[in-house]
């Protein structure tokens, strides 16, 4: 028990006296007394304007009274006093209950009395009323916690006070506009300042119309303020009329939300939707002239097949009909190598083979290629090759066909008798390789994106020069594979129009170069071969069988691939012609089983199919076959093939 201590200098009778006029008068301070159970038995005027309960309602009830439902739950008010009793006092900052059931913060310091033998006597307890303090600190942690809001989402707020045309701003907002030293009040012409000059007459608008038509009304805009020191900025502004008292005047109340990134973020979305819909017309033009090109040489194929079928015609018509069927097929598989090979180099499923690389042998090879069309139209070849050492380090044969689609798109855009111009010079260690001609020349829109797929197809709308107009993407995509840039320029229509690839220059000691491979002669046949032809597909058998008997090759036909095994047992031909898209089995599958056949484990496999990826060429080797020929084959590759087969049987 700590010592008893009490000063006073007035006789004992008074100072009981001053002690219930304390207890009676005091009103800001709520005092009060227990009995050791917690029974309240003094009750002060404090007490009652504090909390609501009269003496009547206090005396004789326990100390849980003043306690909350959540309080008296968890046995608050025993705990209290149990602290009290072992410790001598109990403080703590809580809410407590009125009689009307409203709540207050309370601050509380619960004693315990003892007589001089330590016995308890009872309890006291002070109670002060800080609601006002709890919520202006409620304020204060609120506003702080706005404040950490608005910076993080670059926010700011202002508020209009029209009777006395002012702005008050936060410190925030004035933050966004770099201008943190600015008074926070401001007029409405100097906060109008902050502005946009184009944004003006329409923020001004806004507010002359909040204030003629008042609450109700609210007020949203978007609008460019700016900052002092960086480029103007898109802000969302909402606001609504407030005011604390029915007699106040009406405020308006707005928060200015930066919405920069939002606004760049819809204009790239506006232009990724703008290319997208101009990309999907060029694929629909593109669609709408593949299907013409298509039908072109459908179109006398299906003729010359009628004429077949419908007269009888002798050896020289008969000779003259299969020349044209197979120059309109080798155009349709041109077509579609054309769009597979755009397909494999977009992806970038292409493999180069780079070495170094002599710029002249390259041009050499592509005019060998392109002179029959330049031929054709009696065009003006010109070649202007640097006399200085042309060694890039690339692959042989995409830079053959870099070189001659450039020169096969100047001999079908440059009129009959056109003039077209190749030259090759060296300039800052790079090779510049330019194709020049004085055609239909094109537009600066075309020339900007004429690398794109599908860009081309706008340049003849007749589409009488044919193709699918892929070759320049095709030179773009493999020039950048091999390290250089390629770029366009035409003056205008009927101008012309330059190409430039420029590639790396590369120093080869003693001139070590790739040597120029002029392709292997296919050897004559020693004998016939026997074949077995497996096809699905009933015509496309036996086309192949005719082509391959009139080779003077012996030719059996299967279309169904476990009567092709038993009868592989049986007659063990030399080399199997196996479609890959077979029912029941696929071709794989039947290589596999003709590889564990000890009759035909020895046997040539090779697998005609429409699948023409690398990655198609890989598994069917992978499932056994030697050779990966694809539809339509050509039949001058597979005579040569065949060849060699039979070159190299004993």
């Amino acid at each position: 028990m700590p010592n008893a201590y009490l000063a006073s200098s007035i006789p004992p009778h008074e100072l009981a006296e001053l002690h219930r006029l304390m207890n009676e008068e005091v009103e800001d301070v709520a005092v009060f007394f227990m009995n050791p159970d917690g029974i309240i038995t003094v009750w002060n005027r404090g007490a009652e304007e504090m909390k609501g309960f009269t003496a009547q309602d206090a005396i004789g009830s326990h100390l849980a009274l003043l306690y909350t439902d959540e309080d008296r739950a968890r046995n608050w008010p025993q705990h209290n006093l149990d602290e009290a009793r072992k410790n001598g006092f109990y403080r703590e900052e809580t809410w407590r209950r009125r009689k009307d059931a409203s709540l207050f913060w309370a601050r509380i310091a619960l004693t315990a009395l003892r007589d001089e033998s330590g016995r308890l006597l009872g309890f006291s307890k002070i109670t002060f009323d800080l609601t006002d303090h709890k919520l202006l600190e409620r304020c204060v942690k609120e506003r702080e916690h706005t404040r950490r809001i608005l910076r993080a989402a670059n926010a700011g707020t202002w508020t209009w006070h029209p009777e006395r045309e002012r702005i008050n701003v936060c410190e925030n907002f004035l933050a966004l506009l770099g201008r943190p030293d600015t008074d926070t009040t401001l007029t409405l012409d100097e906060w109008m300042k902050f502005v946009h000059p184009d944004d003006r007459p329409l923020v001004a608008r806004k507010f002359e119309a909040a204030r003629a038509n008042g609450p109700g009304v609210p007020f949203a805009a978007e609008m460019r303020l700016c900052p002092i020191d960086s480029m103007p900025r898109w802000f969302y502004v909402q606001a609504d009329w407030y005011r604390e008292k029915p007699d106040d005047p009406y405020e308006l109340n707005g928060v200015n939300v930066d919405i920069q990134q939002l606004k760049t973020a819809e204009a790239e979305l506006r232009q990724a939707i703008d290319k997208l819909k101009e990309a999907d017309k060029r694929k629909d033009e593109f669609l709408a002239m593949l299907a013409h090109e298509l039908r072109n040489p459908l179109a006398p194929i299906r003729a010359a097949a009628e004429v077949l079928r419908m007269v009888k015609l002798d050896d020289a018509q008969v000779q003259e009909t299969s020349a044209v069927i197979a120059r309109q097929v080798t155009h349709m598989t041109s077509l579609v190598d054309d769009l597979l090979d755009v397909s494999r180099v977009t992806r970038g499923l292409v493999k180069l083979d780079k070495a170094p690389l002599d710029v002249r042998q390259i041009v050499t090879e592509a005019v060998e290629q392109v002179n029959p069309i330049v031929r054709a139209r009696r065009h003006h070849l010109a070649l202007h090759l640097s006399p200085l050492a042309t060694i890039v380090l690339g692959d042989r044969k995409r830079l053959v066909q870099i070189i001659a689609n450039l020169l096969n798109n100047a001999a079908k855009f440059t009129h009959e008798g056109g003039h077209i111009v190749l030259k090759t010079e060296v300039q800052d260690g790079k090779v510049l390789l330019s194709v020049t001609d004085d055609g239909i020349g094109m537009e600066p829109q075309l020339a900007a994106r004429v690398f794109e797929l599908f860009a081309q197809a706008e340049r003849t709308p007749d589409r009488s020069s044919g193709g699918l107009g892929l070759g320049l993407a095709l030179v773009k995509t493999l020039v950048e594979l091999q390290g250089g840039t390629v770029s366009c320029w035409s003056e205008g229509l009927g101008k012309g129009s330059s190409f430039t690839v420029c590639l790396p220059l590369v120093h080869v000691p003693g001139n070590r170069l790739e040597p120029r491979n002029e392709g292997a002669n296919a050897q004559p046949a020693k004998r016939p071969l026997r074949i077995m032809v497996v096809d699905d597909n009933v015509d496309a058998a036996a086309m192949m069988a005719m082509l391959l008997n009139a080779s003077g090759h012996q030719v059996t036909v299967e279309h169904r691939a476990p009567q092709a095994l038993a009868r592989a047992r049986a007659e063990r031909p030399d080399v199997y012609l196996l479609d890959i898209g077979l029912p029941e089995m696929d071709g794989k599958e039947l290589a596999q089983r003709l590889r564990r056949q000890p009759e035909t484990d020895e046997a040539v496999l090779i697998a005609v199919t429409g699948y023409g990826r690398e990655q198609d060429r890989e598994a069917a080797l992978a499932a056994g076959f030697n050779h990966h020929l694809v539809k339509p084959v050509d039949a001058a590759e597979l005579r040569a093939l065949l060849a060699q087969i039979s070159a190299r049987r004993p």
